[in-house]
């Protein structure tokens, strides 16, 4: 495996599909579910992207619906990776909506994933090293790493 620095532009993936009717609650308005399974692809395509390697979804974080998505709007997902660890990865994925007849665009969900790089017997695999070369990402970077001490700690908290 070639285990050599990435960007995270390598791994930026950008996904769109229309809204259809058989997405929607009642009201006409995108399931959440629907939007958790697309954040879930999103993460994972881009994670691929950086690790080249089989992947599972580990943890979801700070999942935040902000605004809601109706049927005949574009759903735009864009992800990627913020922050490696040894063997797992931190994927940011943000959700837009757009109106169709408009172009107007707004952001109507947040998540930050955490996946796992497994070889074909399901044991874990080294990951590439990420390049953190803005201040941004290095910010973003550090936040993901507090997660991930949180998320742990919640973890051993469990398993007592």
């Amino acid at each position: 495996m070639d285990l050599s620095p990435k960007r995270s532009s390598d791994s930026a993936t950008e996904m769109v599909q229309v809204v259809l009717p058989n997405d929607a609650n009642p009201l006409g308005f995108i399931l959440g579910g629907t939007v958790m399974h697309l954040i879930d692809i999103a993460g994972a395509i881009a994670c691929h992207r950086h690790t080249r390697s089989l992947l599972v979804t580990a943890a979801v974080d700070d999942l935040q619906f902000l605004h809601s998505i109706k049927v005949g709007d574009l759903i735009i997902l864009k992800s990627r990776v913020t922050c490696v660890f040894t063997t797992s990865l931190e994927v940011q994925v943000e959700v837009f909506s757009e109106e169709t007849l408009t172009g107007e665009r707004r952001q109507t969900s947040r998540a930050f994933l955490t996946f796992v790089a497994i070889d074909r017997e399901g044991g874990r695999v080294r990951v590439p090293p990420l390049l953190v070369e803005t201040d941004e990402e290095r910010r973003v970077c550090a936040e993901a790493q507090e997660r991930r001490k949180a998320r742990l700690k919640r973890k051993m908290k469990t398993e007592k």
